[in-house]
């Protein structure tokens, strides 16, 4: 009995603790707080795309070297801090590629900035090779260090914003 009270008075200091830090902005805010719930994941669905649907992005995903594999599509917030990081997608849409070219439809939880990664996963693996492709919003180029390792565009080449309807958007896929 006597843990049991020492360790519910330790919890509510430490609750206390933590939502004094939290006001003060010495910590990080819950992730609902942030406005984003992060890792959501779907199959295509053409209809999240329909008239009167939205906020959503329909991409047609251009130069798709075969149907093997998978293709995911990934939708961030437009900033620095969540662009390609783990799981700091708002939304991802699994698809089966098309050779030559896919429509893919991303609902969106919110009309604002966004930035989307494409990857072809064209050995089906769900792993980043060397054989697999890639493209993002607004068509930047991908670089590669020393010719070798594809470097990543700022969020700031892919930002595109999308009202509360169905925003259309054209993507490019680079194959190594």
């Amino acid at each position: 009995m006597i843990a049991f009270s020492a360790s519910s008075r330790l919890f509510r200091l430490a609750r206390r603790s933590a939502a004094g830090l939290a006001i003060a902005g010495l910590i990080a805010a819950p992730v609902a707080a942030q406005g984003y719930v992060y890792a959501r994941a779907m199959n295509n669905d053409p209809g999240q795309c329909a008239a009167g649907k939205g906020p959503a992005v329909r991409i047609t995903v251009n130069g798709l070297k075969s149907s093997e594999g998978n293709l995911f599509v990934r939708a961030y917030p437009a900033n620095s801090r969540d662009w390609l990081a783990s799981k700091r997608y708002v939304m991802r849409v699994d698809a089966r590629p098309q050779s030559g070219s896919t429509t893919v439809c991303v609902p969106l939880p919110a009309p604002g900035d966004y930035a989307i990664a494409v990857h072809h996963d064209v050995n089906g693996n769900r792993k980043s090779d060397l054989s697999d492709g890639a493209g993002m919003s607004n068509n930047p180029g991908i670089r590669k260090i020393l010719g070798l390792v594809p470097r990543p565009p700022s969020v700031d080449k892919t930002r595109f914003s999308v009202d509360g309807g169905v925003s259309r958007l054209s993507i490019n896929m680079q194959y190594m």
